[in-house]
């Protein structure tokens, strides 16, 4: 089995954040969000994981050899393919054509979930789908009797069902799939300007497949600030057993850790209160601050900082009193010299 993953988008409703890195590449409790995407997606497939294929935007080399490290700790070969040029969901996984043999999961990057189903590979596929209060904002999947799709409504206006279509699709045959995204793109088939992977799936469905639902049991967003600092305290509830002892490298004095809490390697937190749903990335320093439901990246450094529902990104710098922060990486804010008195 391979997995795709499309990730070329700007991350924008997450800036500062998504300046320096890819939204799939921030951390989340630890490990980028891109990197817990395809452990979760192994998980529930329950079968060896050949390759991942990711598919990226003009991100550089450091970032290309991350990705290919994710795949490797897997035990996949990691390809990476380029999309120039944002034209739809459909256009983005045609991009990785050379990767799209035998059966695939293609899930894009910008959502966690948790779920404790195996994967139906009998199916000619299976969309994965989360029940939600107001199903007008996502494509939804509309079910006959037998519990098979019979149709892919795109953000209804009036009632069809609250089942979402979270961004996850496993398919049988990754060949019969390109022949429906190369007929779209070659008839120029578009929806809202751009070549739609619902295109494919309801013109599959009409030549006769069987899509069934893979139901998550949560699904979590990591599209702006806040949804990304809930993530990060619903991954730490999660994982908390994971979680409970803090490396040796880490120098906590005269502290409380108020679990579940992420310390990273080399981590200093002195006169402080940290947590609950604190994440504190490798090499930073917390010094007089009180910090509870927040996300901090590597090498920051945060002094008299009363933190909650914020997120600091990598080597920022951080004195003062404030409440609630959104700070890019390589950032300071200072409240405290005297030149802000």
């Amino acid at each position: 089995m391979k997995i795709i993953v499309p990730m070329a988008g700007r991350g924008s409703r997450l800036r500062p954040h998504t300046l320096t890195v890819p939204k799939p590449l921030i951390p989340i409790a630890g490990k980028p969000i891109v990197q817990r995407l395809v452990e979760d997606i192994a998980k529930v497939a329950g079968e060896n994981i050949d390759e991942i294929a990711f598919i990226i935007g003009d991100f550089g080399p450091e970032v290309e050899q991350s990705l290919i490290e994710i795949a490797e700790k897997l035990g996949a070969k990691g390809s990476v393919y380029t999309q120039d040029e944002p034209l739809g969901t459909a256009h983005a996984i045609k991009c990785a054509e050379q990767s799209m043999q035998g059966d695939v999961v293609v899930a894009f990057a910008d959502t966690l979930f948790r779920a404790d189903f195996k994967l139906d590979t009998n199916s000619d596929g299976v969309i994965w789908v989360k029940k939600v209060a107001d199903p007008s904002a996502f494509g939804v999947v509309k079910l006959d009797d037998y519990g098979f799709i019979t149709d892919f409504v795109e953000k209804p206006q009036t009632f069809v069902s609250d089942l979402a279509i979270i961004g996850i699709y496993y398919f049988k045959s990754a060949e019969k799939l390109m022949e429906e995204i190369n007929y779209i793109m070659s008839n120029d088939i578009k929806v809202g300007g751009e070549y739609q992977l619902t295109t494919a799936l309801e013109n599959l469905r009409q030549k006769g497949a069987k899509f069934s639902l893979g139901k998550v049991d949560d699904w979590m967003d990591c599209g702006n600030k806040n949804a990304t600092v809930e993530t990060n305290g619903k991954i730490l509830q999660y994982e908390k057993e994971e979680f409970a002892n803090f490396p040796a490298t880490a120098e906590i004095e005269n502290s409380l850790i108020i679990q579940p809490c992420f310390i990273g390697e080399n981590v200093k937190i002195k006169n402080s209160k940290i947590g609950p749903y604190v994440s504190l990335g490798n090499g930073t320093c917390v010094e007089n601050s009180n910090i509870e439901n927040s996300l901090i990246q590597e090498k920051t450094v945060i002094n008299h900082g009363n933190l909650s529902n914020s997120m600091i990104g990598s080597h920022a710098q951080y004195f003062g009193v404030s409440r609630e922060i959104s700070l890019g990486d390589y950032s300071v804010l200072d409240f405290l010299s005297k030149g802000n008195d």
